[in-house]
């Protein structure tokens, strides 16, 4: 059974960071890009960042270069989202993907508080 279960998500203060965790199972991701998307209030789901399938490559939507890091752990088979100098507007349902399979986690919610 194919999953991706997100977590580290939460309260945090502006300007903070949180660690954002994909751990899929069912698939190895190895064998794919991956992603991550995010859903503001109210709001239509959004890219955040993409990393190919040996990590050494990236993309990340404007408003969060260099603040986000993607990243992969293939041998974990784990995606991770670094996210810092965080801002109310990062305020979100989070999302892993693996766009070529249409797999989609159940999301995490993060929220930026003053």
């Amino acid at each position: 059974q194919v999953q991706l279960v997100e977590s580290g998500g939460g309260l945090v203060q502006y300007g903070g960071s949180l660690r954002l965790s994909c751990a899929a199972s069912g698939f190895l991701i190895s064998n794919y890009h991956m992603s991550w998307y995010r859903q503001p209030p109210g709001k239509e789901r959004e890219f955040v960042a993409w990393i190919s399938k040996t990590g050494g490559n990236t993309n990340y939507r404007d408003s969060v270069k260099g603040r986000f890091t993607i990243s992969r752990d293939n041998a974990q088979n784990m995606v991770y989202l670094q996210m810092d100098s965080l801002k109310f507007e990062d305020t979100a349902v989070y999302y892993c993907n693996c766009p070529v399979r249409g797999y989609w986690g159940q999301g995490t919610q993060v929220t930026v508080s003053s």
